[in-house]
């Protein structure tokens, strides 16, 4: 009978629910009730949670309100407006702006001049412009209108001088972003218009570093002004970004598309008070076609984004290995809600840059369909920092990889010996750590893996807490290397019964319906460190083979 109410259960919920306009809401309307141990004979009241979770229809750019909703979050986040322009404007038509050849300089003295006249809206209109990097001033709002594409050079010079910007973690001197801003307040990128990245095998893309990862080309302790790539005598450069305002406060980035990015897409970087809505990114195929990267930022708002991308969908980022470290910024105080994450290496990523700290972040009411990881938290035991008092709720996922995924230890390829699970290795300052993560009010169509967990041994992942959950998956649950797991009140549908677990404790599954190939959960457990596991309230009561539902040493 358990079996066959959670699946009469799971169709109610995964029914499509009527938005009515209400979608702008913190949460939706409508009621739905999560019963996970439905079924069970239990000792105590089974808890009953009121959740309703989006279906595809009510996120995403296509449903962005004109208004910015009330935000709400676990932790203190300050309610951010969008900034305030003059009411002046002019189109760059008016500075001499032509579609029939590159235009940067018109477009750069239009920026420049709206700024010295105390600020207000430079207009790109319906086109097509050829344009090399663009910086936005203070007090400016670049406005795309509906038809007007901005097609980025593929040259080198175009992006000349260097500027200084941080790319995969890194401070240098190169060729920062397509639009690019630097110390300035009040700024914006907005309108229904597009970016277009440069194009397929021109000199920007082809030039780039490749020759190891950025921190053994860049030696740590090289001041950063000494650090300059930008591509002469055919020496390598570091991508542009497409749209990266580093060191500004008061930033929006509303409305617009962007395709073919050469590198990450939007990346506020030091940054202070990001709203970012409305976005639509096209990046799949590139390589670390990442969508959004929140780089050592804090109170940011991202909501009702469309993300399709060649590398991780929306990503917080804190600064990479000993110059992350340096400089000591955390990425703090971010809201993602309403989103969408189509295709993507992971829905929501933390790390790997970890070094100055993610902490403070809240994902919900967004759908993540036919990307690869859903939560996703990467690291590596040279990053330092990592991530702490991570929250994610009602959030639907239909994936084609695992549900839940640490990545703490990363490949050979990039961090050598370290990547290997043993030795433990002594804590320094740059030992990472995940810890305090609670998920509550999931349905997870389809995944690879539920739960997986590679940790580091000196490091396990600490403290991860999911409540309320539906799901479906190939495989069930993997851990090594973490401690202090609570999943409680998820009915499990899994093509396998093994619960795989080194030297993980103080694990407990409680008021758990497992629905697996025969009806017994089996077990492998290993490493001198497990123990403390337990099976409480669940359906099978206990593994097979145990004599009673704890495992202890």
């Amino acid at each position: 009978m358990a079996t066959t109410h959670a699946e009469r259960l799971f169709k109610t919920i995964s029914r499509p629910v009527s938005n009515r306009g209400l979608v702008r809401t913190v949460t939706f309307l409508s009621l739905i009730v999560i019963s996970a141990c439905a079924g069970i004979k239990s000792k105590e009241q089974k808890p009953v949670v009121s959740a309703s979770i989006p279906t595809i229809d009510q996120v995403g750019a296509l449903r962005m309100p004109a208004e910015i909703a009330p935000i709400s979050a676990p932790f203190p986040m300050p309610q951010l407006k969008r900034p305030q322009f003059p009411n002046r404007s002019f189109s760059i038509l008016s500075r001499g702006a032509t579609q029939s050849r590159i235009t940067t300089k018109e477009i750069q003295a239009a920026i420049d001049e709206m700024n010295k006249l105390g600020g207000g809206t430079v207009i790109v209109p319906a086109g097509k412009w050829k344009t090399g990097r663009i910086s936005l001033k203070s007090n400016v709002n670049l406005h795309l209108e509906q038809g007007a594409e901005l097609h980025f050079s593929g040259q080198i010079e175009d992006y000349r001088p260097a500027v200084f910007t941080r790319n995969e973690g890194v401070e240098v001197m190169s060729l920062g972003a397509c639009i690019y801003a630097n110390g300035q307040e009040n700024i914006a990128v907005t309108g229904k218009g597009k970016l277009i990245g440069p194009p397929k095998d021109s000199p920007v893309r082809k030039r780039v570093m490749s020759v190891d990862v950025i921190e053994n080309v860049i030696p740590h302790d090289k001041p950063v002004a000494e650090r300059v790539y930008e591509g002469y005598n055919d020496e390598f450069i570091f991508l542009p970004m497409f749209i990266s305002p580093i060191n500004c406060k008061n930033i929006l980035i509303e409305g617009i598309s962007l395709e073919n990015t050469p590198f990450w897409n939007i990346v506020p970087v030091y940054c202070d008070g990001v709203i970012i809505r409305g976005v639509t990114v096209n990046s799949v195929g590139i390589p670390r076609g990442d969508g959004i990267d929140i780089e050592s930022t804090r109170n940011v708002l991202i909501e009702y984004c469309t993300l399709s991308c060649g590398d991780d969908c929306f990503t917080m980022k804190a600064g990479r290995g000993e110059d992350g470290m340096r400089v000591n910024k955390p990425t703090e105080n971010v809201v993602v809600r309403f989103c969408l994450a189509r295709e993507g290496h992971g829905g929501i990523t933390c790390g790997s840059e970890t070094a100055g700290m993610i902490r403070n972040l809240y994902v919900h009411d967004s759908v993540f369909d036919d990307t690869g990881v859903g939560i996703r938290f990467k690291t590596r035991r040279p990053r330092g920092g990592g991530g702490e008092n991570l929250h994610y709720e009602r959030i639907r996922m239909n994936l084609r990889e695992d549900a839940f995924r640490w990545d703490m230890l990363g490949s050979k390829m990039y961090v050598g010996e370290l990547a290997t699970r043993l030795p433990a290795r002594d804590i320094n300052r740059l030992t990472p750590v995940y810890r305090n993560i609670t998920a509550k009010d999931f349905i997870i169509e389809n995944a690879r893996t539920f739960v997986r967990i590679d940790g580091i041994p000196e490091s396990p992942m600490t403290n991860f807490k999911l409540e309320n959950a539906v799901v479906n998956s190939r495989s069930l649950f993997k851990a090594s290397d973490a401690k202090d797991i609570l999943i409680k009140n998820v009915r499990i549908k899994s093509q396998d019964s093994l619960i795989t677990l080194v030297d993980t404790r103080n694990l407990t599954f409680k008021n758990v319906v497992f629905d697996i190939p025969g009806k017994e959960i089996i077990t492998s457990v290993s490493g001198e460190l497990s123990e403390d596991i337990e099976f409480e309230n669940t359906s099978p009561v206990k593994p097979k083979g145990w004599k009673d539902n704890e495992w202890k040493k």
